[in-house]
């Protein structure tokens, strides 16, 4: 049973390319047709900016965090869904900025790098994307290797199937 100022959060990592955000989306919409309340934050917002803060050693992206969720605690919200490339690194900051007791299931989204990058070339525009493939090559590496989080293969799947299989593992649809 939840105590009363708890969070419940699914960390949804990975590649770029590999799902996130319509798993995010779709997780969701899923969600809410069961009457689940709960929040989508998508981390990679919430430090946007030039030059990128966390290069400099600001840490906006979980102060943040910590403000948006305080404002979703207040309004009565105690599950949340948070996508970011590395959140599955960094469970623990995470956890913090979101404040009091935190119960969190991290999931790596995976995907080949040839669909990785068939979905990027969908989204992305001018010289950007062979960047954003090179990046997602690299990120899937170091999430492969540093990650100790349940994983979930997104190739040839679609987002209604993948975020049934990531509630199911975190045990959101048990209510």
């Amino acid at each position: 049973m939840q105590a009363e100022d708890s969070t419940d959060v699914i960390f949804i990592g990975g590649r770029s390319g590999v799902g996130k955000s319509s798993v995010a989306a779709e997780a969701s919409r899923i969600l809410a047709l069961r009457g689940i309340r709960h929040a989508v934050i998508e981390g990679d917002n919430l430090d946007q900016a030039y030059p990128e803060p966390w290069r400099n050693g600001i840490d906006l992206a979980e102060q943040n965090l910590a403000a948006m969720w305080r404002n979703y605690r207040a309004s009565g919200y105690s599950r949340l869904i948070y996508t970011n490339t590395v959140s599955v690194l960094q469970i623990p900051t995470l956890a913090a900025a979101l404040g009091g007791e935190v119960h969190a299931f991290s999931v790596l989204l995976t995907a080949t790098d040839t669909t990785a990058a068939h979905r990027l070339a969908q989204r992305e525009i001018g010289g950007a994307l062979d960047e954003h493939v090179e990046r997602s090559i690299l990120a899937a590496g170091r999430l492969d290797a540093e990650s100790i989080a349940h994983r979930v293969a997104t190739d040839g799947r679609t987002p209604t199937d993948i975020a049934n299989d990531v509630l199911a593992a975190a045990g959101w649809l048990l209510d």
